[in-house]
């Protein structure tokens, strides 16, 4: 009922069970693992946008997919738009789908305007978005939270100037960036951004089993859902 084929753009995927993109741990081997158990999706671990600019080597080898089974999606970041083009002129000779990350908490990231951040200056974020897909051979997504913080919901209009900007799908994390990941992700925040959105939109927070997984279908109504760490999608039956 909940397992389903999803399009983006103009890429097919075998279904909407989607791999989280995690930084030190979706590395080639992970994702390749996750794939042969059933995911419709998998990211890279995130990568920056000036790194790629600048032609770092050791950011390139995150960049590795050898004998990986496509669609291939790879994640980037940064708050720089000429560095964020340039690294997607760059991905887009590895990517089926690029996917901005605007959602990341870390303080390293956070400090340099990028990730999560960007929920606090959305006509920079919307430009951004514009800009990658301007110069993408591919369907663009984004992932976003909540907002920055209980003051800064922001989730509902950051997705409108998203998809207004040429994005073919967004991931919503139903946390707020000083949240982090504690407490309780906020699946009505998710539901809302569905309601107002025509691309697909990917619920993602709080989903540890396969009953909660059937509760985000349920009380969401999203195209489809991100999980964090578990390979278990052969033995999931919605």
């Amino acid at each position: 009922m909940y397992l389903n084929k999803l399009k983006i753009g103009n890429i097919q995927l075998p279904n909407n069970i989607f791999l989280a993109p995690m930084a030190g741990i979706t590395d080639l081997p992970f994702r390749i693992l996750c794939k042969n158990n059933g995911a419709g999706l998998t990211f890279t671990e995130m990568v920056s946008g000036k790194a790629l600019y600048y032609g770092d080597e050791k950011t390139k080898k995150l960049l590795n997919t050898t004998n990986e089974k496509r669609p291939i999606a790879v994640q980037i970041f940064g708050s720089d738009i000429e560095s964020m083009k340039k690294a997607t002129e760059y991905v887009n000779a590895i990517a089926d789908i690029i996917d901005i990350n605007m959602g990341c908490p870390a303080p390293k990231v956070v400090k340099n305007g990028d990730g999560s951040k960007l929920l606090l200056n959305l006509d920079l974020a919307e430009e951004i978005v514009k800009e990658v897909v301007k110069v993408s051979k591919h369907p663009v997504s984004v992932k976003i939270r909540k907002g920055w913080d209980s003051n800064n919901i922001v989730a509902i209009e950051a997705a409108k100037r998203i998809e207004n900007a040429g994005a073919s799908m967004i991931t919503i994390h139903g946390r707020t960036r000083e949240e982090f990941y504690t407490g309780k992700a906020d699946w009505n925040i998710i539901k809302q951004v569905k309601e107002k959105l025509k691309i697909p939109v990917i619920g993602n927070g709080d989903i540890k089993t396969w009953k909660d997984a059937k509760f985000m279908f349920e009380e969401t109504n999203v195209d489809g859902i991100m999980i964090r760490k578990s390979c278990t999608w052969k033995s999931v039956d919605f």
